[in-house]
């Protein structure tokens, strides 16, 4: 996947995709693959993670990456990130998102990122998860950087499954970066 992985943010540099996973240690190894992509890019990889996984990614990458390389990773806890206002409020992560990219925006240096996007309960109303994709993926289009979005296969229900494939163009299957037909670029009117 890592030759695969590079070749697709080489020729597009605004990539959204959608990574539905099935079991951690799969999750794991595509996460270390997509940071080890990123640091050979010299891209800071914003990595939004939840604690346990951050801890096995990190394990995982001890005897990948050099000391110095560690630099270009940048961790935020994804509860922190979903719920910064205390609840899933799209304008409060997009809020966050705006504060965490500015500054690599400000000194023109490239990042990516990998967020990881998990739910205790099915009670968030779906809608808010599609119009926080909806948003982020005019940012992927207008900021140009990649973005590889984590769902767990088994806690998807299928209205949740057709919004992903209608919010991003790449979808992760196994090794493979597919486009997804399903689609819908926004239009400006």
């Amino acid at each position: 996947m890592n030759s695969k992985m590079h070749q697709l943010f080489e020729e597009h540099r605004s990539v959204h995709v959608v990574y539905t996973y099935n079991g951690f240690k799969d999750y794991v190894a595509k996460a270390v693959q997509y940071i080890e992509t990123g640091i050979a890019a010299e891209d800071t990889v914003i990595l939004i993670e939840n604690e346990r996984l951050y801890r096995l990614i990190q394990e995982a990458l001890k005897t990948r990456i050099t000391k110095e390389q560690w630099q270009f990773i940048h961790h935020i806890n994804n509860f922190d990130f979903y719920y910064s206002s205390g609840s899933y409020h799209p304008p409060a992560i997009v809020d966050y998102f705006i504060k965490t990219v500015e500054p690599y925006l400000n000194k023109k240096k490239t990042f990516r990122f990998w967020a990881h996007v998990e739910w205790a309960t099915m009670e968030d109303p779906l809608h808010l998860i599609e119009d926080l994709e909806k948003v982020i993926d005019e940012a992927v289009n207008d900021m140009s950087f990649p973005l590889i979005c984590a769902y767990e296969a088994a806690r998807m229900p299928d209205y949740l499954k057709t919004v992903l494939m209608e919010t991003h163009p790449y979808v992760l299957l196994e090794d493979e970066f597919i486009a997804s037909d399903q689609y819908i670029r926004k239009v400006e009117s």
